[in-house]
């Protein structure tokens, strides 16, 4: 059994690596030490395993055994030239490069331990995807009640309600351990081989939020949502233990923006809460007519489901759009389902049985608003009665003709307006975000980098906590990157750590 005994008076542990984050990047490294006989000691400042990796649908892979089931033939290589084509090499490529070539053999070992994939899912056209996000089946909960299972059988030692306070540093700049405190508030002290720092980014520290990205205080811009779990513990404490070691910081203000979402928090409700709130997330993309604070157009509705997209585009909207629908198109939602998907929650078909509560209960939130006439609607969301007439009208002579000349919106979605009969409704849109994508730059062997470049002997750094893998924005080309660079890069940094173990003296020598 993989087990360690702490000292009954100092509370105090020895162990190979010691692992501060029970995350996607957090699990998969301390089950790869497992497997690989390595020592190893799991701490979760949370009460429960899994944070934000309980959310992902999906991961990207690379070569797996299901796409090749699948006759599905995509190359590192295409997805490599695909991704640094996106980021314009601003971003560390060995990295990325690395990860990529690990991602298909990390979905393959997820299948070996019970994982099922439900199938490959892309928010793409076919000539445009790459065909690499494998749906799990239960989703990111299912993910880490399997990996947890086989920690647990394995006899890992997990700490939870233990969040690591300090790094062990020696006289020559070694991370020796970490410092902690254990749920009961004793202070813990574990001494350790290595570190892997997995703590998941910042996305629930305002401060750091307020400090490292620039969209968050602009002015005149909306109020920026964060789409995550209402309790989180994602608040950048493996980037700040990382700091104390001189590392050094890439890509602190880039997101994985995830818009729009209705302006009701905590906006995760959206994502995993009742019928309504779901169906009403989902008519909020619905291509019909996306206006920005001045009543105008700004993005092609029909692309409302490539998120990243659409946040960069409100970013330069102020942060607020309302979308605009009459009665024929809500009715149209509830006997016969959305045009457009809101991921794999509420897609084309599935009938929208709730949204007319939905409405109602948006209504009396104040994210919803309902009126008999065009100008009514306009004075309710404080746009232009004028300019909200003469956008709708410029829809509707694009639906008369087929054809959309400003942002190109697929025939299919111009839908006409009935521009005498209300009622007509309004749903408020704002920018949320689920991720942060800044952290410590590392090398390929997940080692964290000190501000002159120099490797931080025995710190390792995965998930969330890298930085550097993004340029501006999430790459949604590469669709279920984020969680696919969690699960592998904690499997790379166990592998780096015994490779960098002494080699076992022979007797005689």
């Amino acid at each position: 059994m993989n087990t360690q005994t702490p000292s009954t008076e100092y509370r105090e542990f020895e162990t190979d690596i010691v692992i501060a984050g029970g995350g996607l990047s957090g699990l998969s490294a301390a089950l790869t030490a497992a497997e690989s006989g390595v020592k190893a000691i799991l701490l979760e400042k949370m009460s429960f395993l899994g944070g934000a990796g309980l959310f992902p649908e999906g991961s990207l892979g690379i070569g797996t055994r299901y796409q090749k089931e699948k006759g599905i033939t995509t190359t590192t290589d295409q997805v490599f030239a695909r991704v640094m084509e996106f980021h314009h090499w601003r971003c560390n490529a060995s990295v990325i490069r690395t990860l990529l070539n690990e991602s298909g053999q990390t979905i393959d070992w997820l299948t070996d331990h019970g994982v099922r994939i439900e199938g490959i899912r892309t928010m793409f056209p076919p000539e445009k995807s790459l065909q690499v996000w494998h749906i799990f089946e239960g989703r990111g909960a299912r993910l880490v009640k399997i990996l947890s299972g086989h920690i647990k059988d394995m006899g890992v030692p997990v700490l939870t309600g233990t969040p690591v306070t300090e790094l062990l540093i020696d006289d020559r700049g070694m991370v020796t351990g970490i410092g902690a405190v254990d749920a009961e508030g004793q202070a813990v002290k574990i001494s350790a081989r290595a570190v892997i720092i997995a703590t998941g980014g910042f996305a629930s520290n305002k401060e750091m939020l307020k400090k490292y990205v620039p969209d968050v205080s602009m002015p005149g811009m909306a109020k920026l949502m964060y789409r995550g779990p209402a309790v989180d513990g994602r608040t950048g404490d493996g980037i700040n233990l990382a700091l104390s070691a001189h590392a050094a910081l890439a890509g602190m203000g880039t997101l994985a923006g995830n818009s729009p979402y209705l302006d009701d928090e905590p906006a995760i409700r959206q994502f995993s809460g009742p019928d309504y709130m779901k169906q009403m997330r989902c008519a909020l993309s619905q291509p019909f007519l996306w206006v920005n604070k001045q009543g105008d157009r700004f993005y092609n509705e029909s692309f409302g489901s490539v998120f990243s997209d659409v946040y960069n585009a409100m970013t330069s909207n102020g942060g607020l759009m309302w979308s605009i629908f009459d009665d024929a198109m809500r009715k149209s939602m509830v006997e016969e389902g959305p045009l457009t998907p809101f991921n794999a929650i509420v897609v084309p078909g599935q009938k929208m049985t709730a949204l007319d509560k939905g409405i109602s209960k948006g209504i009396e939130s104040g994210f919803a608003f309902k009126a008999d006439t065009i100008e009514e609607l306009a004075d309710k969301i404080q746009v232009k009665p004028e300019k909200l007439r003469e956008t709708i009208e410029k829809i509707n002579t694009c639906a008369d003709k087929g054809y959309d000349p400003e942002f190109s919106r697929k025939p299919e979605h111009l839908v006409r307006f009935n521009t005498g009969t209300g009622p007509y409704y309004a749903l408020k849109g704002l920018r949320a975000f689920f991720l942060t994508l800044g952290g410590v730059q590392v090398n390929p062997q997940m080692q964290a980098l000190g501000d002159t470049g120099e490797v931080i002997p025995g710190l390792y750094v995965t998930g969330q906590d890298m930085g550097g893998l993004y340029d501006s924005t999430y790459d949604l080309l590469a669709e279920g990157s984020a969680s696919s660079f969690a699960l592998s890069s904690g499997r790379i940094a166990v592998r780096s750590i015994i490779e960098s173990f002494p080699a076992p003296t022979i007797d005689g020598d």
